[in-house]
């Protein structure tokens, strides 16, 4: 199905900005997949904005600052004002690219906003999250640092990620929260059973990241890829022996389904997250325009009750094998409590 050039739009939350149907992830260019061509990233953000997507997610560990630098290069003579640029924070890098935890403290979230504010040459970030809840900070604590940015004009709106009901409370008690951000997909529906009531309980939208797996239910995927040294599916569970085979038969069935339909198995996986709501926003990590094209043909693809009751049947819920991280990973999400 062709890409359409006038996305739909949703609104960020009871508090947020109304932004494009689906976001554009920028994780991808910088880190975690291996190498990414910077002139066809840049090209990328482009055709994205030029098909009317106004929301850009990035995190200012990302290629330790690349990612946010590479966005600042794109953004540049285009409209600041008409896009909405969402950065996490906070994770703790090493120069070896290592992980050393999160920093969720009020002095340090004000450090990582100033040099995030300076590296994409903006005045103010639209909407700003911890990428991880802090075990040593308390929630407040941290959304009160934030809050003081906004009032300051240096933040727009605040976001979540990856944190569950409880968490989710703590924050909006202190401040209006715009969205969560939180993975969601065909092959991961943990939100729809204590989460995603409470987001809608307190008016807040769900920016749904890994709607493809990153690449696992993409159609796109093969059992003999060879991946570079550092891509994350080298050791995500998922991308495992035989957790890898048992996904693959999850995805050939969808392809049945998605034939159907005249449509790519990524095109049903995205539009059927679309489908869970006005209130939820599906990130496509794509890091070529090709990729983008192929996704952005999901907002035309409108699925009738049958058809999802088919994909269901070929995805069923929970029938992933392995988890969405490995074991440390896991241990750090809120949302997995």
């Amino acid at each position: 199905m062709p890409s359409t050039t006038t996305l739909p739009t949703r609104a960020l939350g009871r508090s947020g900005p109304r932004v494009s149907a689906l976001g554009l992830g920028l994780m991808g260019m910088s880190d975690f997949y291996g190498p990414a061509d910077r002139a066809e990233s840049i090209a990328t953000i482009h055709a994205a904005l030029d098909a009317g997507v106004t929301l850009l997610d990035t995190g200012d560990f990302y290629g330790m600052g690349h990612n946010e630098l590479l966005l600042s290069e794109a953004l540049r003579g285009r409209d600041r004002d008409g896009v909405q640029v969402s950065v996490k924070f906070g994770a703790l890098r090493g120069p070896d690219g290592s992980w050393n935890g999160i920093d969720g403290r009020p002095e340090a979230i004000k450090a990582f906003a100033a040099y995030s504010l300076q590296r994409l040459g903006t005045d103010h970030i639209d909407v700003y999250r911890l990428a991880r809840l802090d075990p040593d900070v308390p929630i407040e604590e941290t959304i009160g640092a934030i809050a003081e940015l906004v009032q300051a004009g240096y933040v727009r709106q605040i976001g979540l990620s990856e944190v569950g009901a409880e968490t989710i409370r703590r924050a909006a008690a202190v401040h209006p929260i715009s969205d969560l951000q939180i993975e969601y997909s065909l092959i991961s529906r943990g939100i729809e059973r204590e989460i995603l009531p409470a987001t809608r309980e307190l008016g807040i939208a769900i920016t749904a990241y890994g709607v493809l797996s990153r690449g696992l239910i993409s159609g796109h995927w093969t059992p003999t890829r060879d991946l570079p040294a550092g891509d994350f599916r080298g050791f995500s569970p998922r991308f495992q022996d035989e957790n890898l085979r048992r996904n693959l038969a999850l995805v050939d069935a969808l392809r049945e389904v998605a034939d159907g339909l005249g449509a790519s198995v990524a095109q049903v996986a995205i539009a059927w997250v679309l489908g869970r709501g006005e209130d939820v926003v599906p990130l496509i990590g794509a890091r070529r325009r090709e990729r983008l094209d192929e996704a952005l043909g999901a907002v035309a693809l409108d699925l009738t009750p049958d058809a999802v009751a088919r994909i269901e049947a070929a995805v069923p819920a929970d029938a992933a094998a392995g988890d969405r991280y490995d074991p440390g990973q896991m241990a750090d999400l809120d949302s997995e409590r």
